[in-house]
């Protein structure tokens, strides 16, 4: 999710954003990668005008391209980078709010089952062998900044540090994921489901396991065939329910949930019972797009 704010920072996301058929660029690449012919002909302009559309869609932010070979030699690929946008109003920006941080690496298990395919690796090198699940004992996986597995789950058993005193409004938990593919599959969706405190709190489908470039912060010794990067999702229970990016997908509180225990339980993992089965990879800092581990902000007030 991209934030944006009323500094001038934003201006060229909005310039970008006022232009019909820019905003039907982004509708398209939307649905699946596209290339510049593609775009032209589908739009009724020449290669060089959607080119000029396509920069300031990149400068803004909102679209990324990547140079690929295709049947008429080398072809630039639009991809779109952000999945949502958030605009602060300036009433807002001022706006304080209280919380307490914790963050996890995705190493820190403290359960899991797992099947095939599999693995965790190091920022700096894979932990034992592909698709053996005894690795996820190794000793060696508490510094795991990636793992991935076609069936099963992780749970991490998080310090809660607010005071019991203290009046909790919402949770809010930040992670970078995707499914899991063997290989790559862009287009392969997976119903990752999360667990709080052993309480189901939703359900988000992963569009697919993606590799058709590279990750951010993805180690460069990290093989092309395999996941790159995920997808940044935000979940926060609040008073009024669970939501993913501001998309409601439960009715549980942050009163169900048990949110004052000394400790909490987050599970993320496939169900038997689901449509798509399709796996889980999560990234944690040094892997992805996203330089951060799993985050938790527990806002409160006095």
């Amino acid at each position: 999710m991209k934030a944006l704010s009323w500094s001038k920072e934003s201006l060229p996301v909005y310039e970008a954003l006022a232009s019909e058929i820019r905003l039907s660029i982004l509708q398209h690449v939307g649905e699946k990668p596209m290339n510049i012919k593609e775009l032209a002909d589908a739009h009724q302009v020449s290669s060089a005008i959607m080119t000029k559309h396509v920069k300031k869609l990149e400068v803004a932010g909102l679209l990324h391209t990547d140079m690929v070979s295709g049947k008429a030699g080398k072809q630039k690929m639009c991809r779109l980078k952000v999945e949502k946008l958030e605009i602060v109003f300036p009433n807002l920006l001022t706006k304080k709010r209280t919380y307490v941080k914790n963050t996890v690496s995705v190493g820190h298990y403290s359960d899991f089952h797992v099947e095939p395919t599999c693995g965790l690796a190091t920022e700096q090198a894979i932990i034992g062998e592909f698709d053996d699940p005894r690795f996820f004992m190794d000793t060696e996986r508490v510094n795991a900044k990636i793992l991935w597995f076609y069936r099963g789950f992780v749970e991490y058993k998080v310090a809660n540090f607010l005071e019991a005193s203290k009046t909790v409004e919402e949770l809010e938990i930040s992670l970078e994921i995707s499914s899991e593919a063997p290989s790559i599959n862009e287009n392969w969706p997976s119903d990752i489901t999360f667990w709080l405190n052993g309480m189901e709190i939703g359900t988000w489908r992963s569009p697919g396991d993606f590799g058709e470039r590279i990750g951010k912060y993805t180690p460069n010794w990290w093989p092309r065939s395999v996941n790159q990067y995920g997808l940044l999702k935000m979940i926060r229970i609040k008073q009024n329910g669970t939501f993913i990016d501001g998309r409601k997908i439960s009715d549980v509180t942050i009163a169900d949930v048990e949110i004052h225990r000394p400790f909490w339980l987050f599970r993320i993992g496939n169900q038997e019972c689901t449509t798509c089965v399709g796996g889980v990879t999560l990234f944690g800092s040094s892997f992805g797009n996203y330089n951060q581990d799993i985050d938790f902000r527990l806002y409160y007030r006095e």
